[in-house]
């Protein structure tokens, strides 16, 4: 599959600095409510790095299979390892917390959400948190197969069940959280103010939410 070009053709209309207001105000959030502040910060899936570039902390890493592209986003201070994040080598006990996001769906099975998840435990230090964000299907499902990329159909419930299963204990499981994607609308007029208020008003959520979130531990 074509990633590339296919990423490029489905954000040809999305403004980065809207997506940029976006995820300051999200990382801002997630930092201070849910993730404990913490200092080594692990982002599986970097893409374009907008979550690790905005993230606090004093020690982010983050995985691409795209060496070329993952460089070309990422901030200086940001570690990168290159390679497959099923294979990759990762210190074990070592993160004070790791964000996944929208990357489960793109795993080709269960089996492989599973063993994917227990390689973040591993690598997770006791008593660090693991945050989860993706498209919940039961929400999202006249939607959920417009993105070329989507495999694995997932929910709040199926997620919550992973995690267990890779040795998390869950702290807090939000079925639904922002909207699906920059591409399908949601957040508008996009202000940092008005980001910032969708995110402290959870009442916004249960109508325009169509992503999960999931908060979980290892202790």
């Amino acid at each position: 599959m074509e990633l590339s070009k296919i990423y490029e053709y489905r954000f040809r209309n999305v403004s980065e600095g809207k997506k940029q207001i976006v995820w300051n105000e999200v990382c801002k959030f997630l930092w201070g409510n849910f993730l404990n502040k913490p200092e080594t910060i692990l982002d599986p899936a970097g893409g374009n790095c907008e979550f690790i570039n905005n993230i606090g902390g004093t020690e982010k890493w983050t995985i691409d299979i795209n060496e070329e592209f993952v460089r070309k986003h990422a901030n200086d201070d940001i570690k990168i390892l290159i390679g497959n994040n099923l294979e990759v080598n990762l210190p074990p006990n070592y993160f004070d917390a790791i964000f996944v996001s929208n990357f489960l769906e793109h795993l080709n099975s269960q089996d492989e959400v599973a063993i994917f998840l227990k390689r973040l435990y591993d690598t997770t230090r006791m008593g660090g948190r693991i945050v989860v964000m993706g498209p919940n299907f039961k929400h999202a499902y006249s939607e959920y197969f417009d993105f070329a990329d989507h495999k694995v159909i997932l929910s709040e419930l199926g997620v919550a069940e992973h995690l267990i299963g890779a040795g998390f204990n869950i702290i807090k499981i939000v079925p639904r959280f922002l909207p699906l994607s920059f591409r399908s609308g949601g957040l508008l007029p996009v202000f940092p103010f008005t980001v910032r208020a969708y995110l402290h008003f959870p009442i916004f959520w249960k109508f325009m939410g169509k992503q999960f979130l999931l908060i979980a531990e290892k202790s």
